[in-house]
């Protein structure tokens, strides 16, 4: 019964996302901390994904929870429900594993960029991703070799615009086809900086803790890309 139901649970929301796709409309995420806010979209071809995070955010799951783990020149991760009522020095980041994980669905098309929005994981070998935790992508700017060696490694054939934003934006390309890549931030990528380069711990952990809150609407393709420059 349980599989019947999670088969038609991917049916139903594989209907809405090709409907989206029509749609003249867009989910909008604003992600608002103590440094500043940015705002983020969400991709149509990781529709599990999309789904998922829409509804956490629609019931709050992400208000007081931290950004539990930051690395300058890599990402910051956020999203552990045991971050909401921890205590100093404690170890996060195992929060959510009672939670259904969602299925590999990267897209080469969607690559570790600045800015880009995945899911964190375990080491599960079907790459399945955190029902929860997330990470936003630094990374460092890459020269074309080692773009090559990523791709070579990963399976990639990144397109001539791809390699130009990991040369000129930067990014992580050799997380490229190990997590799902499900959005990314359309301004304010200077906040990402700001966070990553917060003092921490040895766990990663900034010494103070980085509360996070989020809202989302729907919002007018038109009116984002006019706002925001982001074109579909």
């Amino acid at each position: 019964m349980k599989k019947h139901f999670f088969v038609y649970t991917l049916l139903l929301i594989s209907t809405i996302s090709f409907a989206q796709k029509k749609s003249k409309k867009d989910y909008l995420v604003t992600l608002n901390t103590k440094y500043g806010t940015m705002h983020l979209v969400l991709f149509d071809d990781a529709p599990l994904h999309k789904a998922n995070f829409v509804k956490l955010v629609e019931q709050k799951f992400y208000d007081s929870l931290l950004f539990h783990r930051i690395i300058d020149g890599f990402m910051i991760q956020g999203g552990d429900p045991e971050s909401k009522t921890t205590k100093p020095n404690q170890r996060l980041g195992g929060g959510g594993g009672n939670m259904e994980r969602i299925p590999f669905e990267f897209k080469p098309n969607h690559i570790h960029r600045k800015g880009a929005l995945a899911a964190a994981r375990d080491n599960n070998p079907e790459k399945k991703s955190s029902a929860c935790q997330f990470y936003i992508v630094q990374g460092k700017k890459r020269t074309d070799e080692e773009v090559t060696a990523a791709a070579q490694r990963n399976g990639m054939n990144y397109t001539t615009q791809q390699r130009a934003d990991y040369m000129i934006l930067g990014g992580a390309p050799h997380l490229d086809n190990g997590y799902t890549v499900f959005g990314e931030a359309i301004d304010n990528l200077d906040l990402i900086d700001i966070i990553a380069k917060q003092p921490k711990d040895t766990a990663d952990r900034p010494k103070e803790d980085i509360k996070m809150s989020m809202t989302v609407k729907k919002m007018r393709k038109k009116k984002i890309t006019k706002k925001f420059g982001y074109k579909y």
